[in-house]
Parts: C-alpha cells; sequence; structure tokens
C-alpha cells in the first residue's frame, strides 16, 4: 500500500489511509558532512600565533593530522585529527555538540606572572582555545571537555607537583567556566600519547613508558599497567 497502514473502510466503500508516523529527527538532520582537509589545504591556510602547524598522515587512523606541541593549541570543524604527547602537561581537549567544532591546547604551567601571555600556561591557554572555538561557531553553553595529562613522570621528581598543579587548575578553570568534563586521563606516573577528533569529540590515549622502573615489577605481577579512564555524564576515552 505505497508504505502506508491501511485503516478501515468506510461505510462509503472508500479506503481511508492513515499518515505514515514519523520518527524523532536526528539532531544532525540537515547538517553538510564535515569536509576532508588535503595536506596542501591544511599548510597553505594562514595560522595565528600559537596555533599548531606541523602537519602529517597518520597511518594508523587514516586521517590527516596535527601534532600540538607545548604552549600550542589548535581548533577545527574538519575531519582530521590533532594529536599531542604530555607528561606533567596538561592538554584540555574541548567541543561544542551542537556545531561539532573541537579544539585542543597543551599547557605546562597553570599560569605565568602576568605578563607573559604564552600558551605554555593555563590560564592563558584556556582562555585563546576557548574563544578560538567561539569564532567557529561554538557556545560556551554547549561545550563540554575531555581533560589528560599532569603525570609525574620521572622518578624522585614529585617536590614541585607540577602535574597535581596543572590538573587542579584544568579542573577548577572548567567548574568556574561551567564547562562539564565528560571523561579525564589524569595524573598517575605515564606519559600519555592523545588523539582527539574534532568533529565526533572522540578521544583516545595511550600509556607510555615512564621512568619509574621500580614500579615495573608491581604492575607485572598485577597484570596490567592500565587503569580505567575515569568517564562522567556518559563521556568516553578509548585506550589505544
Amino acid at each position: 500500500m505505497n508504505g502506508f497502514d491501511a485503516g478501515t473502510a468506510p461505510a462509503s466503500g472508500k479506503e481511508r489511509r492513515r499518515a505514515p508516523r514519523i520518527g524523532p529527527i536526528p539532531k544532525d538532520a540537515g547538517r553538510l558532512p564535515a569536509h576532508t582537509p588535503t595536506i596542501q589545504e591544511l599548510q597553505g591556510a594562514p595560522r595565528r600565533t600559537g596555533e599548531a602547524s606541523f602537519f602529517f598522515f597518520d597511518q594508523r587512523f587514516q586521517f590527516n593530522a596535527v601534532k600540538v606541541l607545548p604552549g600550542e593549541y589548535f581548533v577545527s570543524g574538519e575531519n582530521m585529527v590533532i594529536q599531542t604527547v604530555l607528561g606533567s602537561c596538561i592538554a584540555a581537549c574541548l567541543w561544542d555538540s551542537r556545531t561539532h567544532v573541537g579544539g585542543m591546547n597543551h599547557f605546562m604551567l597553570p599560569e605565568g606572572d602576568g605578563a607573559d601571555q604564552s600558551g605554555r600556561y593555563g590560564s592563558y591557554a584556556m582562555e585563546v582555545l576557548i574563544n578560538e572555538m567561539m569564532k567557529l561557531g561554538a557556545r560556551r553553553e554547549t561545550l563540554q571537555a575531555k581533560i589528560f595529562g599532569g603525570g609525574q613522570v620521572m622518578a624522585n621528581f614529585s617536590t614541585l607537583n607540577v602535574g597535581e598543579r596543572n590538573t587542579e587548575f584544568v579542573q577548577n578553570y572548567l567548574a568556574t567556566e561551567r564547562i562539564p568534563v565528560i571523561a579525564e586521563d589524569v595524573l598517575d606516573i605515564y606519559p600519555r600519547k592523545v588523539v582527539f577528533f574534532p568533529v565526533t569529540g572522540k578521544a583516545m590515549v595511550k600509556r607510555l613508558a615512564h621512568a619509574h622502573p621500580d614500579l615495573l615489577a608491581d604492575e607485572k605481577a598485577r597484570g596490567s599497567a592500565a587503569v580505567v579512564v575515569q568517564t562522567n555524564h556518559g563521556g568516553s576515552v578509548d585506550l589505544f
């Protein structure tokens, strides 16, 4: 019956048809697929101060990628990968669920002396990341965060507690800005490689070898060095 449900025929003998049932409209309905940039496009685009600019093709994920170095950030609404490697530093990955714009920064210390406006410091790095995302249409009220790093990666290097200070800073900053942290992999003793997909908000983390040889035997006894990533409100981070 052409996809319609047949109703009961009225007394006139004419068949009455019911309107088809329409399901809920997907939130992405009408949204065009994200653009997949070429390496040439990425390399040729003008870059702001502090914006990452090391582009390459990632064989593992089969995407063009950008590597975010300490003090840098990158924001995109395109099909690509944003990557970084962390020790005691922090990377905040922000994603707008409405516009599908995402970004990552990489900072080394919570705050500078006030005169040094640099992405090496969290207070400046977070402000720049949020502002650059808003330039691409993101809104604060639809932002969500995933945070990584803050590890004590050097043995006998705990007096400064840099990783703890960085972690505490970013958690307090996001709470003040009312940006929910939906997943995190912070502290501990591991360096981390973080991969972030800005269109989907998906994040992946890989624990790297650390400089605490005295703990290796204990890890082997426990069977694995991997710890489940903490998540909240349905956020997810995959170990790879």
